[in-house]
């Protein structure tokens, strides 16, 4: 019995023998099979030029300041603890790239591992928990160990951007998320708070990628752009900023120049 007959008594099985393929199959055939042994390939983070170096800081809360002419500014309360030291300086002969490494809320020593203090003591500082880089143009102006004061680098009236993490809000749906208008709750309406339709039926077959539905909402990385610095206090060592900036009290916020392509950071 020959190969052919045995397959057409199967239900389902099909047998074309190999120069029957066209050419357009055999093509595609050859090009998954290169394509397979490929190397998936990585993406590249790269991290963008900073108007000038930043510091950290803990975000304590909101209040209304009142200006001198009796304006009533709304700004965010933001703390400094123990830290913003300058733990390592990047060059483009060590590291390919031009940043200051800083660390920021002091830690006890066991907090950490041993590689993470044996990198802060390197540069002879203390134990901290957060670090962080600022891509600059110039470093020729920091070191290791260096403390950075806020007062020094910041004045009242600048501008800054402040990013941080926003409020995780869980699993929502589509009107909590995307602001999504419900329907009709009486006249006998059974669409209240659902999605609804989300894509049409054999063309495209599909759900489009970016459809906005429900999902995991808040939690995630926020900057907020040009921000004007109300006020600077030495004595409590806090700064307002007018407006919100992301998360809850007590979240760290990281405050650098405000970028204005052009003026302070080149256009390429």
């Amino acid at each position: 019995m020959s190969i052919m007959s045995i397959c057409s008594a199967i239900s389902g099985c099909y047998w074309r023998s190999p120069d029957l393929f066209s050419n357009r199959e055999s093509k595609s055939f050859l090009k998954l099979k290169a394509g397979s042994s490929r190397r998936p390939r990585r993406a590249v983070v790269t991290m963008s030029m900073e108007a000038g170096v930043g510091v950290m800081g803990t975000k304590l809360g909101m209040m209304s300041y009142f200006q001198a002419d009796g304006e009533v500014v709304p700004v965010t309360v933001v703390g400094f603890k123990e830290g913003n030291i300058v733990t390592q300086v990047k060059t483009e002969a060590t590291d390919g790239y031009s940043a200051v490494q800083v660390g920021y809320q002091r830690v006890r020593d066991r907090k950490l591992t041993k590689p993470e203090m044996g990198h802060l003591q390197k540069a002879g500082a203390i134990a901290m928990r957060h670090l962080q880089e600022f891509r600059l143009l110039s470093i020729d102006a920091f070191q290791p160990n260096q403390r950075l004061v806020f007062d020094q680098i910041f004045q009242e009236g600048d501008l800054v951007d402040v990013s941080g993490t926003t409020i995780g809000k869980g699993f929502q749906g589509g009107i909590k998320r995307h602001n999504f208008k419900r329907g009709l709750m009486t006249h006998g309406s059974k669409s209240h708070r659902q999605l609804g339709s989300i894509g049409a039926g054999t063309t495209p077959g599909r759900v489009y990628k970016g459809k906005k539905m429900p999902g995991r909402m808040g939690g995630t990385k926020r900057k907020i752009r040009k921000l004007k610095i109300v006020k600077i206090d030495k004595d409590l060592n806090v700064v307002m900023i007018k407006g919100a900036v992301p998360g809850k009290p007590g979240n760290l916020l990281r405050i650098t120049p405000a970028k204005i392509v052009g003026k302070n950071i080149p256009k390429n």
